[in-house]
């Protein structure tokens, strides 16, 4: 953004801070200010691929038009005058995202990639950069969020189809289950119909709730007391049918508990994960994190190809329903420290203890 502020409110600049932003060409320091060079009359962006001149042949200014008041014109290579390359980007993808977010079917690729003035293959890949996922992705995160919402409020499953941008009956009943792990007539009806079995028990890191639907677990929770837990659980799914274990589910939560007790074991139990695909990546990535160590946000974010999704990562382990059995407890700060855990930082603390110990 261009820095219009009056002469008398513009900031004193370091110059030699400045001049180190130029040799860098450091699109960060872009519109912060502005080095024009005395011998060719020119004022450029910090970043401007440009020759670079001599150092006594530059002077530095705090805006545009201070510049252009002093008798500078504008590069017409990197186009001071303009909105930069990065933020018209930004605004391209925040406009797509807006259009794959709104009702009905979502623009198709080359159509996105026209309005932003950008090749195909160019939009898909910054589009991926700043969301952290491809365009047809986030359109069925986007679908998923509305169906949630439309399918408490519309008449039918029929109504909630078409309102939530889906063309189809297959591709509706196709895409459903693994975004709500139900039918959408169950889930409509806060779970009815969904038979879901749970277990309540004890760990040495305190209360733990065991939960699956016929696709796998569905819910690992701990905490300090069992009735917090059973609670939260019932409010998920107020109508579903809640039944007591039998004897196969009991060696289910057995081994749930082992796992507590030596999170270094593998848990080979089938899931039912329930997220956006967003989420879903990142959790598969928590799962590649060998027992013993630890990955920051930052290092995911990397691994799943959208290095700028450092917040989403941590929303995503965030999101995490299921302690242990997606090891979000093994992501941390950047600098290695301890960050926030949903089933609080002391169970997180010994989790890692116990990994680190073998």
């Amino acid at each position: 953004m261009l820095n219009t502020a009056p002469l008398s409110q513009l900031p004193v600049l370091d110059p030699e801070h400045c001049w180190d932003a130029v040799v860098a060409r450091d699109a960060r320091a872009d519109g912060r200010f502005f080095f024009a060079v005395k011998t060719t009359g020119i004022v450029c962006r910090p970043s401007c691929s440009a020759r670079r001149p001599r150092r006594e042949n530059v002077e530095f200014h705090a805006s545009l038009a201070a510049a252009q008041a002093a008798g500078f014109r504008p590069c017409k290579r990197c186009r001071p005058d303009r909105a930069g390359q990065t933020a018209r980007h930004a605004d391209a993808i925040a406009h797509a995202c807006r259009a794959l977010a709104t009702d009905g079917e979502a623009p198709p690729l080359a159509e996105l990639a026209r309005a932003a003035g950008l090749s195909a293959f160019h939009f898909h890949r910054l589009f991926k950069q700043a969301t952290g996922v491809t365009p047809k992705a986030y359109a069925a995160a986007a679908r998923a969020r509305r169906l949630q919402q439309v399918l408490g409020e519309a008449d039918s499953v029929t109504a909630a189809l078409y309102a939530s941008g889906f063309n189809s009956n297959a591709r509706f009943y196709a895409a459903v289950p693994r975004t709500l792990g139900m039918q959408p007539t169950r889930y409509r009806a806060g779970g009815r119909g969904e038979t879901i079995r749970f277990a309540l028990g004890v760990t040495s890191l305190g209360a733990i709730l065991v939960a699956a639907t016929a696709r796998g677990l569905c819910m690992i929770t701990l905490g300090d007391d069992a009735s917090s837990l059973l609670g939260e659980f019932q409010d998920t799914f107020p109508h579903a049918t809640l039944v007591g274990g039998d004897a196969a589910f009991e060696s289910w939560v057995a081994r749930v508990v082992g796992m507590i007790e030596a999170p270094a074991q593998n848990l080979d139990l089938p899931l039912d994960l329930r997220g956006t695909a967003f989420q879903a990546r990142v959790w598969q990535a928590l799962s590649r994190i060998p027992p013993g160590t630890t990955a920051s946000y930052a290092e995911i974010a990397k691994l799943i190809g959208a290095p700028r999704a450092t917040r989403a990562v941590a929303r995503a382990c965030a999101s995490n329903r299921l302690a242990v059995a997606i090891p979000c407890h093994r992501v941390v700060r950047q600098d290695g420290s301890l960050s926030g855990y949903r089933w609080g930082i002391e169970r997180k603390r010994a989790l890692l203890e116990r990994e680190a110990r073998g």
